[in-house]
C-alpha cells in the first residue's frame, strides 16, 4: 500500500481518523464526565435526567416540606375526625369512616406527592427505607423532625378550631387493652404496612398509581381491625405530635416502641422475599425523583445551565 492511501505505519487513514476521534470522546469523557456526555449526546431527555434528581441537594428543602405538608395533612384527618366528631356531640362521623378516612388521605398523599419526597409520612417508614438501603442516613434526622413538625402543626390547627376535646385525637390501647398487648398490635399492624410499602417500592411489584392504593386500602382495613384494640396508628409521629399538644402521655411508649418494633421486622421479611435492597426501583420510591420537566425551558427538556452541560447541582 503506498504512501498516499495510508498513514504512519501503513495504516488506512480512515483508522487513522477513528483513532483521533476515540481519542478525542475519551478526552472529552474525562473533562465532563459520562452523566453529562449522556444527557449531551441523548439531548438531555427527562427519563435519564431525572434518575439522577433523588441525589440533587438542591431540592432537599422541597422534599422536607413535602413530609411536613404530606403528615399535616395526615394528621389532620387522622386526629381531626374524632375531634370533630366529639366536638359535636360523637355522632357527627361514623366509626367506619373515621378508621377508613386515613387511608384515604395517606392514598391522596401518595398520588400527588410521593415523587417529591417518597411521601414517608412516618418516621417507621423512613427508619425501614434506611434499612434496606434505600434511603441514606444523613438525611433520615431531618425528615423525622419535618414529619413530627407536621403532626404537631396539625394538631394546634384543629386545637384553634375545634378545641381541646379531652381526649379525642389521641391514639390509646382499647379498654381492658394491656400496654404490652397494645405494643404487640402495634408492632404486627406495621409489620403489614411497612411490608406493603416495601414491597410495592421495590419494583418488582410496582404498579405505579395502584401502590397507592395498596398502602391507602391496607391503612383503611388495618384501622377496621385493630382501632379498638390499640387505635391502630402504626405512626410515631401520628400519635405522640397530638400528645405533646394535648399535653397528654397515656401510653406513649406503646405508639414509639410497637411501630419501631414493626418496622425492623418488615425489614427482616423483606430481606427474606426479595434480598437486600438498595435497587433503583427502591432507591426512587423513597427518595422521591421530582423529575425535571417541570422545570422552565423548552417543552420535553430540562432548563440547565447556559453551557447546555445538562442538571445543576448534582452530587
Amino acid at each position: 500500500m503506498s504512501g498516499g492511501e495510508g498513514g504512519e505505519g501503513g495504516q488506512p487513514r480512515g483508522l487513522d481518523h477513528a483513532a483521533e476521534a476515540g481519542r478525542a470522546a475519551q478526552a472529552g469523557l474525562r473533562e465532563v464526565g459520562p452523566h453529562e456526555v449522556g444527557l449531551r449526546s441523548l439531548g438531555q431527555p427527562n427519563a435519564l435526567a431525572s434518575q439522577f434528581d433523588f441525589t440533587d441537594s438542591s431540592h432537599e428543602w422541597r422534599r422536607l416540606f413535602a413530609e411536613l405538608l404530606g403528615t399535616f395533612l395526615l394528621v389532620l384527618v387522622a386526629a381531626g375526625g374524632p375531634m370533630v366528631n366529639a366536638r359535636f356531640g360523637g355522632a357527627a362521623i361514623s366509626s367506619t369512616a373515621l378508621v377508613v378516612a386515613p387511608g384515604m388521605i395517606v392514598l391522596a398523599i401518595i398520588l400527588f406527592m410521593g415523587a417529591v419526597s417518597g411521601a414517608h409520612l412516618n418516621p417507621a417508614v423512613t427508619i425501614a427505607f434506611t434499612l434496606r438501603a434505600d434511603f441514606p442516613v444523613r438525611r433520615v434526622p431531618l425528615y423525622i423532625v419535618a414529619q413530627f413538625a407536621g403532626a404537631v402543626l396539625a394538631t394546634l390547627v384543629l386545637v384553634a378550631l375545634v378545641g381541646k376535646q379531652g381526649m379525642a385525637g389521641l391514639t390509646l390501647p382499647g379498654s381492658g387493652i394491656s400496654a404490652p398487648g397494645a405494643i404487640a398490635w402495634e408492632a404486627v399492624l406495621t409489620t403489614g404496612l411497612v411490608s406493603v410499602i416495601l414491597g410495592t417500592a421495590s419494583g418488582a411489584q410496582q404498579i405505579g398509581a395502584m401502590a397507592a392504593i395498596a398502602v391507602g386500602s391496607y391503612i383503611a382495613l388495618a384501622g377496621v381491625v385493630g382501632s379498638p384494640v390499640s387505635g391502630a396508628s402504626m405512626n410515631p409521629a401520628r400519635s405522640l405530635g397530638p400528645a405533646l399538644v394535648l399535653a397528654d402521655w397515656t401510653s406513649w411508649w406503646v405508639y414509639l416502641t410497637g411501630p419501631l418494633i414493626g418496622a425492623v421486622i418488615a425489614v427482616g421479611f423483606a430481606q427474606i422475599l426479595r434480598g437486600r435492597g438498595g435497587g433503583v426501583f427502591g432507591r426512587r420510591a423513597a427518595q422521591g425523583t421530582l423529575g425535571t420537566g417541570w422545570l422552565p425551558g423548552t417543552p420535553g427538556q430540562p432548563a440547565g445551565p447556559a453551557d447546555g452541560r445538562g442538571p445543576r447541582n448534582q452530587d
